[in-house]
């Protein structure tokens, strides 16, 4: 398939397969999302994405499984575009699809060749393919380690074959008959003699050219605008916090909540157990308190049947009081009188113990004296018997007076104080005993049933403000975890939604981004390669016509 605007080598460089040039340096890396660079620093005056020279054949080696899959799709999509006769199946196609799918290729280029094996390689060569390319993996293309560089090489063959059909129909002939058109012109104005009408002619040719060109210029340079415009919208939309990471903040936000909120109905729960415990350990409490308030109310009634069956009367009553009082009145002078027998007992124990210290000074100079003397007489003297008998004699008499007297004293102080202290328990008895049936009985019960009645009211309200706070707290308990769990539901539903409209949307930019650029590469080179092309016709038209005339006047002369 021949297209208009394509010229031949001058002169064939590798042989195998037809001369022809490229229109611009093939050996340029492509990209599989669309042919260009991935860091989407998008300049709008680099070129296009088949141009350029390889930084390294592995960057355009497709390796990972994403990127084959995408080459795979875009093979495939060229193939159909075409209607060709056959396509290749993922992920493994066979060896003679491949080979099919390279020859079709390679006719759609106007290259076709009659052995791959041999001159495949030498033609990528010639092209500058990134893609080192061996004769083993033609031999056996249907193999996974032949795979990979074979479907690099087809991908890139596939954007050459589509930058050709791009440019193809834009080199018509109507640049190239204007020309002619105004060489002709040009060249009878100047058979004719008619100078001025040449120049005008050249003029107006010129003034056309550079119309075309500011055309040209102002139209890439538009493009370029768009470009950078689009370039600074993924820059923001790139640098900026997306829609997704906010709603993953959000979420973790609500995921946050979500933590806090079961901590806080964790809390609940350990003080709802808490609070059972405790109710159950009340309840105990109050049983005990029931069965100890049963047992006094027995108490009370049998001692309220043994107070019934007393018979007291008025006369009575009136008699026992007079009795408590005699009694009292006798306790109380039996405690003087014995207050006063034990300020006696006390006063003469200490007149005892005044008498036994002087006995003990004086058996202790006796005993010296004696052990000084051998004999009574010459301790004491020789009429040591003359005085001290009578003095003797009336000191024992008197100490057992006293000691008679003093004891009968005290045997009857004795009795008299056994029988006060009998007398004053069994009246204390009778008092403790009366005063424990009349008034200790009556208040007792009093109070024990006043008790009984407070204690069992304030506790069965307790109860039931217990079991209604109780019911009321699972209540919101279970309400707030309905809520709960419908909040996080619709926040999962909405991040979802955000996040795949944010993916669809930042794809859909980015490919129109990409579009755009690619555009604006190729409609750039194509001005260049076409006002480059006009330079060089002009200047060798001018040089034409420059030695034309110079011969023309060489002539005349």
């Amino acid at each position: 398939m021949q297209r208009g605007g394509r010229r031949r080598l001058p002169k064939a460089s590798i042989t195998g397969f037809p001369e022809r040039a490229a229109p611009f340096d093939v050996g340029r890396p492509f990209d599989v999302g669309g042919g260009r660079d991935s860091d989407a620093s998008l300049c709008s005056s680099r070129p296009s994405s088949a141009g350029g020279r390889p930084s390294s054949a592995a960057s355009a080696l497709l390796t990972d499984r994403s990127s084959q899959s995408a080459a795979l799709r875009s093979v495939n999509a060229y193939l159909s575009s075409f209607s060709a006769p056959t396509s290749l199946r993922p992920p493994l196609p066979s060896g003679r699809e491949i080979t099919d799918v390279f020859r079709f290729i390679l006719a759609r280029l106007d290259w076709p060749l009659a052995d791959l094996d041999d001159d495949l390689p030498a033609l990528l060569r010639h092209l500058h393919c990134p893609i080192k390319l061996n004769r083993s993996a033609l031999k056996a293309p249907g193999t996974p380690h032949a795979w990979p560089p074979l479907l690099s090489v087809l991908y890139w063959l596939v954007q050459l074959a589509r930058v050709f059909d791009d440019l193809a129909p834009r080199t018509d002939t109507t640049s190239t008959n204007d020309f002619l058109l105004y060489v002709a012109r040009s060249y009878s104005l100047f058979i004719g003699g008619d100078d001025d009408a040449v120049a005008d002619l050249d003029d107006e040719y010129l003034r056309k050219a550079q119309h075309q060109a500011t055309n040209a210029t102002a139209a890439v340079e538009a493009l370029e605008k768009q470009a950078n415009g689009l370039e600074a919208k993924l820059r923001a939309l790139t640098s900026g916090p997306s829609r997704r990471d906010s709603l993953e903040r959000e979420r973790a936000v609500l995921v946050e909540d979500v933590k806090k909120f079961q901590a806080v109905v964790d809390t609940w729960g350990w003080k709802v157990a808490a609070m059972e415990s405790a109710l159950g350990d009340w309840e105990k409490e109050l049983e005990a308190k029931e069965k100890e308030i049963r047992r006094t109310c027995e108490e009370n009634e049998e001692l309220q049947k043994r107070i019934d069956a007393q018979t007291v009367n008025v006369r009575d009553a009136e008699r026992m009081k007079r009795e408590l009082q005699a009694v009292e009145r006798d306790i109380a002078e039996a405690e003087s009188g014995r207050n006063v027998l034990e300020e006696k007992a006390w006063e003469l124990e200490a007149a005892v113990g005044r008498k036994l210290n002087e006995f003990e000074v004086l058996s202790e100079h006796c005993n010296q004296a004696i052990r000084k003397g051998s004999s009574p007489a010459e301790v004491l003297g020789t009429n040591y018997k003359t005085i001290l008998k009578p003095a003797l004699s009336a000191l024992a008499e008197d100490t057992k007076k006293a000691s008679v007297s003093k004891l009968e004293e005290s045997i009857n102080l004795q009795k008299q104080s056994r029988e006060n202290a009998k007398m004053l328990e069994e009246k204390r008895d009778r008092l403790a005993a009366l005063q424990f049936k009349i008034d200790d009985a009556e208040s007792r019960l009093r109070l024990l049933k006043n008790e009984m009645e407070d204690y069992a009211s304030k506790c069965a309200a307790e109860v039931e403000k217990m079991k209604e706070e109780f019911i009321a707290k699972e209540h919101q308990l279970c309400i707030v975890e309905k809520e709960a769990e419908e909040f996080l539901k619709n926040s999962e539903r909405k991040l979802e939604d955000a996040v795949r409209e944010s993916d669809e949307e930042v794809q859909m930019c980015a490919r129109e981004l990409l579009t755009l650029i690619d555009a604006v590469s190729e409609y750039k080179e194509y001005m260049e390669s076409t006002i480059s092309e006009r330079k060089t016709d002009l200047s060798e038209v001018a040089d034409a016509v420059s030695s034309l005339l110079t011969k023309l006047v060489i002539s005349g002369c």
